[in-house]
């Protein structure tokens, strides 16, 4: 398909997309403990004295912050009565996240100075629907609400068009690998350099410069000076005739006749350098990478023990078949060797992260929905990255066109805000 026209396609979707997300737009809601549910995108849930959203029944209130000044995000709850503060003793509080899959986190509180310290880390992302249950001499109070954040909806039909392809997250191998430069060379064993058995006069050149030839093919004739009997050159190997210093009528000395490669095999030599060289050995699995894009599985043959002199580096050898010619003597290439392999319990593919305000993210997938999932990052390479922390064993997430994703959160305005 033209690239224009997939690109006009690609806007189209994204255009359904974006005006489908209008009318769907996230709503938080708060329902009070008489069962009356409140519209949030049309009224805002008040805020408390200190910035807190406020939830209050019968002069009975609760002031619920998120504290992050310097420490793990956690819940600070301040009581009022009659818009008097209470003492943080006369009241229990419990506050349930119930998370995008099912995940619900309940939390506690206790006593702190003058307000209730939440006994937990609110873990990122921030998005949920909330419970608050408080009680204060015998009578219970009960709000709920919702907060998305890095949260948007996309129905699968636009998912396939947009082309959001997902992966579900596991356990992987990490290789990690030293990228060497170095040039491919004709095996020595398969050139050959055809030369007269006895000085003559040719009589007859059978081949061409550039013809294929099999071992045993005729490729001239000459007539001895001695025995003047005409005897035939042969092709020692199979290959392409490389050079051809020989016509009619000449006469032959020590000069080569034919000079014959096979290309069906050639060595790649890697210049190693410096503290390469102790971690390079013989065995390690090598990728081969050309200019032109072909990439080439092989592994390190033999590890020269003397350096180059005008480089100091030395050269390491791999083996590569190339009977669909796609590597010419000469050629420049790059060889990731891998030096070490790290299996990591959960990881996932540098295609899938992306930035969300200060953190590197993947977006899950739970059925329609999709949302943001911080991670804490460990060991990486071009493919791969170890995840710490942050998302679950077994999570769908979105690899292929994560941007989409993160333009319609960021569309929706699914944002920060507590």
């Amino acid at each position: 398909m033209n690239k224009n026209i997939q690109l006009s396609l690609l806007i189209i979707v994204m255009i359904i997309i974006s005006a489908w997300l209008l009318i769907q737009l996230p709503q938080t809601k708060v329902v009070s403990s008489d069962g009356h549910e409140v519209d949030a995108v049309s009224e805002e849930i008040p805020k408390g004295p200190l910035g807190g959203k406020l939830f209050s029944q019968d002069g009975f209130a609760i002031e619920l912050v998120l504290y992050e000044s310097g420490v793990p995000p956690e819940f600070h709850a301040y009581a009022y009565l009659d818009g008097e503060l209470l003492s943080p003793d006369a009241v229990d509080l419990t506050v349930e996240l119930g998370r995008l899959g099912g995940q619900i986190d309940r939390i506690s509180f206790s006593p702190l100075d003058d307000f209730l310290r939440g006994q937990g880390v609110v873990s990122e992302p921030h998005s949920f629907d909330v419970s608050i249950a408080a009680n204060y001499k015998g009578r219970s109070y009960a709000w709920s609400f919702s907060s998305y954040e890095g949260r948007t909806v996309i129905p699968d039909e636009l998912a396939k068009e947009a082309g959001i392809k997902t992966e579900t997250a596991t356990a992987t191998t990490l290789s990690e690998s030293v990228d060497l430069t170095g040039r491919v060379q004709v095996d020595p064993a398969r050139l050959a350099q055809v030369r007269a058995r006895f000085q003559g006069v040719v009589q007859s050149v059978r081949r061409s410069l550039g013809e294929k030839v099999i071992k045993g093919d005729v490729l001239a004739t000459v007539q001895s000076n001695e025995s003047l009997q005409t005897y035939d050159v042969k092709a020692p190997i199979d290959g392409l005739i490389l050079r051809r210093d020989i016509q009619v009528g000449s006469t032959t000395s020590d000069a080569p006749l034919f000079t014959i490669v096979d290309l069906s095999q050639v060595w790649v030599e890697l210049d190693v350098f410096g503290r390469d060289v102790a971690r390079i050995k013989p065995g390690q699995a090598t990728r081969v990478l050309t200019l032109n894009g072909e990439e080439l599985p092989g592994q390190i043959v033999f590890v020269s023990p003397l350096a180059q002199h005008a480089s100091q580096s030395i050269q390491a050898r791999i083996v590569l078949d190339n009977s669909e010619r796609k590597l010419r003597p000469g050629q420049y290439v790059h060889g990731l060797v891998t030096v070490a392999e790290h299996p990591v319990s959960l990881a996932v593919r540098q295609s899938a992260i992306q930035g969300f305000r200060d953190f590197k993210v993947v977006y899950a997938r739970i059925g329609d929905t999709y949302e943001v999932r911080m991670l804490e990052l460990g060991r990486q390479n071009s493919e791969w990255a170890e995840v710490l922390g942050g998302l679950e064993p077994g999570t769908e997430y979105v690899t292929s066109n994560s941007y989409l994703v993160k333009a319609d959160i960021e569309k929706s305005g699914a944002s920060h805000d507590h």
